[in-house]
């Protein structure tokens, strides 16, 4: 019985936010949101909101409660990547990498 939610195109690197998935990882929900909350980077706020959405989707797929929940699984995929140029030296391009992600979070 596992519930999931997805939060596509995060404007944020996935090795940020896999920084912050590991330490969600394996507690309760209630416990991990509340962590999530006191962490200062704006990052965990994104975190925060897939894994509320995930608990809603388990309690709405099968009744299950807050307090009986855990996080399974926490991913952090490569999305796309906004490619951009800024000049340097002696007119050259040198290249800027905005990278965002894909997040699935896992409650069961």
């Amino acid at each position: 019985m596992e519930a999931r939610a997805v939060a596509k195109n995060i404007p944020v690197s996935p090795r940020k936010l896999r920084l912050l998935a590991e330490a969600v990882k394996g507690r309760k929900v209630e416990e991990a949101l509340g962590l999530l909350n006191q962490l200062p980077s704006p990052n965990a706020r994104l975190l925060a909101k897939a894994v509320k959405s995930a608990a809603a989707n388990a309690e709405g797929k099968f009744q299950a409660g807050g307090g009986e929940l855990r996080v399974v699984r926490v991913i952090a995929d490569k999305g796309l990547m906004l490619k951009r140029f800024r000049p340097r030296s002696r007119g050259r391009p040198s290249p800027r990498k905005r990278r965002f992600s894909h997040l699935t979070v896992v409650v069961g």
